[in-house]
C-alpha cells in the first residue's frame, strides 16, 4: 500500500504486536503505581495543606513547589544518574513509577487541596456543633464533598502521568515507546509504528477517562445538594 510517496504496510504492525504488548504491559504497570501513588500521595499532602499544618504544611508546599515548577525528565535523571553517585541506585522500574508518584503527587496535592478548600465552611461548623472532632469531620464532611469536586482535575493529572510514562524511555525503560523505537530502529517502519503507538496511547486515555467518568458520576451529588 502506498501512502504518497511512502509504501505502507500495514501488516508489518501485526508481526510487532508480541513486542509492542510486551511494553505495553510494562507501560500499564508503571502508569498504574504512579497513578495510585500520586493519588495517595495527593489526598495526605492536600489535607496536610489545606488543615494548614505548621512545618508539615511547609514542607509539602516545598515538594510542590519543587516538582512542579522542574521538568519530568530532569528528575528522572537525577534519580536514574545522580542518586548513584551518593550511593543510592534504584532500578529502572523503580525509578519509573517513583517518578511519576512523585510528579503526578504533587499536582494532586494541589488537585485534593483546592477541592477541600472549596468545601462550604457552614458544612464543617454544623459538623464541629454536633460535636464531631477535627479528624471525623475530615472523614465524614471533608473528603467525601472536596473529593467530589477534585475529579476532575484529578482526571487530568492521571491522564498526564499515563501519557508521561514515555519519558521513561530516556533511561531505556523498555516501556511502549521505547519498544516502538526500538522495533524502528531494526526495521525501519517509522510510520506504522508511531502511528501504532499513537492509537494505543489514545485508546489508553479513552478507557482511563471513561473510568474516572464513572466515578464522577457515582460521586456527584444529588441535585440541589
Amino acid at each position: 500500500m502506498r501512502f504518497f510517496l511512502y509504501a505502507l504496510d500495514p501488516g508489518y504492525v501485526l508481526k510487532a504486536l508480541p513486542d509492542l504488548w510486551a511494553g505495553l504491559r510494562w507501560t500499564l504497570a508503571v502508569s498504574a503505581i504512579g497513578i495510585a501513588g500520586s493519588l495517595v500521595l495527593g489526598l495526605a499532602g492536600g489535607a496536610v495543606r489545606a488543615a494548614r499544618i505548621p512545618i508539615f504544611g511547609g514542607a509539602v508546599g516545598l515538594y510542590v513547589e519543587f516538582f512542579r515548577n522542574t521538568p519530568l525528565l530532569i528528575q528522572v535523571f537525577f534519580l536514574y544518574f545522580a542518586l548513584p553517585e551518593l550511593h543510592v541506585t534504584l532500578s529502572a522500574f523503580t525509578v519509573a513509577w517513583l517518578a511519576l508518584v512523585l510528579w503526578g503527587g504533587a499536582y494532586n496535592v494541589e488537585n485534593f487541596r483546592a477541592g477541600f478548600q472549596a468545601v462550604n465552611p457552614g458544612y464543617q461548623e454544623a459538623a464541629r456543633a454536633l460535636g464531631l472532632s477535627a479528624w471525623a469531620t475530615f472523614a465524614a464532611v471533608i473528603l467525601p464533598i472536596g473529593l467530589r469536586t477534585a475529579v476532575p482535575s484529578l482526571t487530568n493529572t492521571c491522564i498526564s502521568v499515563l501519557k508521561n510514562s514515555s519519558y521513561m524511555i530516556a533511561i531505556s525503560f523498555p516501556e511502549l515507546t521505547a519498544t516502538a523505537i526500538n522495533i524502528v530502529s531494526t526495521s525501519f517502519r517509522v510510520f506504522e509504528m508511531f502511528a501504532a503507538i499513537a492509537v494505543i496511547y489514545l485508546g489508553l486515555v479513552w478507557v482511563l477517562s471513561a473510568l474516572m467518568a464513572v466515578v464522577e458520576r457515582r460521586l456527584a451529588l444529588p441535585e440541589g445538594a
